[in-house]
């Protein structure tokens, strides 16, 4: 499953793939570019996967100079508000689900989407420090795995 939350309005879009390959990345980046106005600035958030980092990646984005890529860190996907969507479909669509095929699967899945973009809205959270707790800067820098 593919998925691309619009941070703005909450609204996502969606495509499902038997395998998560350089090429099925690149025909959805396809996918949420066209949805675009054109020469629109895109930034899109990714995580490390291996196939998010490939030469047909790159040829892509030297045909759209408008679409900047930007990875989380290791670790840190949390950060990423398409994650927190994609907990809210595991919960309300999978661990509930009753599927009698791949392609049921995903005609579900593809429905909640629909479903879910018609009245979406932005996530909103933030992060409340506990009594004595501190951040520093540098904190992110020292930080290896």
């Amino acid at each position: 499953m593919y998925a691309a939350l619009d941070v703005k309005t909450g609204k996502v879009q969606g495509k499902t793939a038997a395998r998560h390959t350089r090429a099925e990345f690149v025909d959805f980046l396809d996918q949420v570019v066209s949805g675009c106005k054109p020469q629109r600035e895109i930034h899109i958030i990714l995580d490390n996967l291996s196939a998010h980092k490939t030469a047909k990646v790159q040829q892509f984005l030297e045909r759209h100079s408008n679409v900047k890529l930007h990875f989380t860190p290791t670790y840190s996907s949390w950060l990423n508000q398409v994650e927190i969507w994609f907990a809210r479909l595991e919960r309300e669509v999978i661990a509930r689900g009753i599927f009698t095929s791949v392609k049921d699967l995903a005609r579900k899945l593809m429905r909640y989407i629909r479903v879910y973009s018609k009245t979406a809205r932005p996530f909103k959270w933030k992060y409340t420090m506990s009594a004595g707790e501190s951040f520093h800067a540098n904190e992110l820098a020292a930080t290896a795995h």
